[in-house]
């Protein structure tokens, strides 16, 4: 009876049972990742066993082929144990600002919210824009993006810190080449497992008017929510939703995000190493550079890792700067 009522209790708190699903997940797909392997490693020595008697070269063929394909699934699955940091299986909060240029800058924030929306429709990630702060002109002003997905703080905390892009303006009439930069941050999503003490009294929350698109509704009711945590100064604001309530929700996930990557570090007395990455949003403080004239090339400063291809890149094809990064990280951890 009690297994029971225990069981009924665990169904009733939905943001618990789905963390803890999430983690049963995780360790099948690991579990079923290895034996898929074993499986595989299995064949193929009986492979070779039949070729030795049967002596074929199109079995020989075959045996390479499935011999590469094998080395491959190792060299993928090794590369996932680089993820090991308790964070880096949560799903993940990322926040985009243009740094001083106006509507340059602004214009090359937005590219970049579509490089990493483009990239997590890549790795089957599904995306929530939490914020949306429209430019002037062009672009956007900020971004928070919730990516819900295996590891996507693990991956996409490779893409923190400041990217310059080198162009011929399209908003420069007679054709010069401008350089704009933008700051990413990514932050982990925390779940109710987590505490993260938020006292009231330490929160000033306000509401507002939102801007942009929206209609009628969007002019008459004070919907948006800004909070501000005045102890550490964190202001986050949220204004996407209709709803003044949701919008609150959303804006108190990025602030309990933040508070907790910020505990973390102090904890593991990494403290000056975050701040650190919070650098001026201009000329050599960048991780990575993308330019687009007088050639194309993106290179990763950090890494030394570079493409040609910008295009694939601003497509989306994140995997070889991350992974680079990841590596590095791990060789010098």
């Amino acid at each position: 009876m009690q297994a029971k009522t225990q069981a009924t209790n665990f169904w009733n708190d939905n943001e618990t049972a789905q963390s803890v699903m999430r983690e049963i997940s995780e360790r099948k797909n690991s579990i079923d990742a290895w034996e898929n392997l074993n499986k595989k490693r299995t064949d193929l020595s009986e492979l070779v066993l039949l070729a030795l008697e049967e002596d074929e070269a199109e079995i020989e063929v075959e045996i390479q082929k499935e011999a590469d394909d094998l080395e491959n699934e190792i060299s993928a699955l090794e590369f996932r144990k680089i993820l090991g940091d308790p964070l880096d299986s949560k799903n993940a909060i990322l926040t985009i600002h243009p740094g001083a240029g106006g509507t340059e800058s602004q214009d090359w924030a937005q590219m970049l919210m579509r490089m990493y929306l483009r990239y997590c429709e890549r790795r089957g990630y599904a995306t929530d824009i939490l914020d949306f702060q429209s430019g002037d002109e062009a672009g956007i002003k900020s971004v928070s993006i919730e990516i819900t997905g295996e590891f996507a703080f693990g991956y996409l905390k490779a893409e923190a810190g400041v990217h310059r892009l080198v162009r011929i303006s399209p908003f420069d009439a007679n054709k010069r080449r401008h350089t704009s930069f933008a700051s990413v941050f990514v932050y982990p999503e925390i779940d109710d497992a987590i505490q993260v003490d938020v006292e009231e009294k330490d929160l000033r929350i306000d509401t507002f008017r939102a801007s942009g698109a929206g209609g009628q509704h969007v002019n008459k009711t004070s919907s948006a929510i800004r909070i501000t945590h005045i102890p550490s100064g964190i202001v986050v604001q949220c204004q996407n939703e209709r709803s003044q309530h949701r919008n609150r929700e959303a804006a108190m996930k990025i602030l309990l995000s933040r508070l907790y990557q910020i505990k973390m570090e102090e904890e593991e007395a990494k403290r000056q190493k975050f701040e650190s990455t919070k650098k001026e949003i201009a000329w050599g403080s960048q991780i990575r550079s993308y330019v687009f004239h007088p050639y194309t090339l993106v290179k990763d400063h950090r890494t030394s890792h570079e493409t040609g291809n910008i295009t694939a890149v601003m497509d989306g094809d994140l995997d070889g700067f991350i992974q680079a990064f990841l590596v590095m990280r791990s060789e010098t951890s």
